[in-house]
């Protein structure tokens, strides 16, 4: 597995063993290659390999820069609020 900027590469074959003559092989040796596009600020955590299935963790940061904030607004007293009240139609 290559992970590269928003791209993971999957890559996989198994070893020819020549040992065994098979009269039905109902799961394809046959290697196999598989891209996966990430999203922006993805980026892989780990990889690991049980039980015949291939877990891999991402996780996203956001960089500061890009998060949202909050900005207050100046420039209004308190006292100078008005509430408008509504009529019921």
């Amino acid at each position: 597995m290559t992970a590269e900027q928003n791209v993971v590469t999957i890559e996989g074959h198994k070893a020819d063993k020549a040992e065994h003559e098979y009269l039905y092989r109902g799961i394809s040796a046959r290697p196999f290659k598989r891209q996966f596009n990430l999203a922006d600020y993805v980026q892989v955590r780990s990889a690991a390999f049980e039980n015949g299935l291939l877990k891999i963790e991402l996780f996203r940061e956001i960089p500061e820069a890009m998060k949202p904030r909050r900005i207050a607004i100046n420039g209004a007293a308190a006292s100078n609020v008005h509430q408008l009240e509504g009529k019921a139609a």
